[in-house]
């Protein structure tokens, strides 16, 4: 039995869970128990979907699933690309009923999300996110939003998923640089919240490089309660999620 470690990330009506494994993208029981809805999009785009997407769609069976594949890059996380998710949710007549699956990294979450919180006032979303700082960072907490010219992440909602599938399989197609981002953002819930965990990172960051599952899933889980904690302290960054922007300064 694949072992599938879960957290809960507590916020009233709007909680739900993060489950990390391997493979959890091919898993058709764990899909259909978390994505009951009959119509499905699946949002992702020219990189990670020939990976993935064909899988996903697998694993959904008899669905009505409708695909948006993107260019791949944050100079793509514009209003125009959203509008595209939004024609195609119109145009195929989706119901309020209906989920958005963002399959891809912070980009693609960012703008599937907000392009869901938008939909109908607010359809139902899903992420899978295929990088490690997105399965560690962007895919947890309800931030979502696109890049207009005068800023980053300046225009977006807080729109939380209903679940999050981080399959930790997809990393192995992850080049070294996206790998290394995705521990450095590991690192820093370490250094803000958990200098136990800092240690255990040192005592592990070869078998972290060299993708070992167990140890994977441990920074994975490790990480996201850490953040789940802090969100369901500060579902709006009005004080202590805040602290989660360390490094930001530095990377702008």
């Amino acid at each position: 039995c694949r072992a599938v470690l879960t957290l809960r990330v507590s916020l009233a009506e709007r909680s739900y869970p993060i489950l990390i494994g391997e493979s959890l993208l091919s898993d058709a029981a764990l899909l259909g128990q978390h994505l009951p809805a009959r119509d499905l999009l699946l949002v992702s785009n020219t990189t990670v979907a020939p990976l993935y997407a064909e899988r996903v769609r697998a694993a959904l069976g008899d669905r009505r699933i409708v695909d948006v594949r993107l260019p791949d890059g944050e100079q793509y996380k514009t209003m125009e690309y959203m509008q595209r998710v939004l024609d195609v949710l119109v145009a195929n007549r989706f119901g309020r009923d209906c989920v958005v699956l963002a399959l891809g990294g912070g980009v693609i979450g960012d703008l599937a999300g907000f392009s869901a919180a938008c939909y109908q006032r607010g359809v139902a979303f899903a992420q899978m996110p295929t990088t490690l700082l997105a399965q560690v960072d962007s895919s947890v907490g309800g931030k979502t939003g696109v890049n207009p010219p005068g800023g980053k992440n300046m225009i977006g909602a807080f729109h939380q998923p209903s679940v999050v599938f981080a399959d930790t399989s997809t990393l192995h197609t992850l080049p070294l640089r996206e790998l290394r981002a995705g521990l450095a953002e590991v690192v820093k819930y370490g250094l803000i919240f958990d200098i136990a965990f800092l240690d255990w990172i040192e005592n592990n960051v070869d078998a972290l490089l060299k993708l070992d599952a167990a140890a994977l899933a441990h920074a994975i889980h490790r990480s996201c309660e850490l953040k789940a904690d802090v969100v369901r302290r500060d579902e709006r960054e009005s004080g202590d999620r805040a602290l989660l922007n360390l490094g930001h300064t530095f990377g702008h």
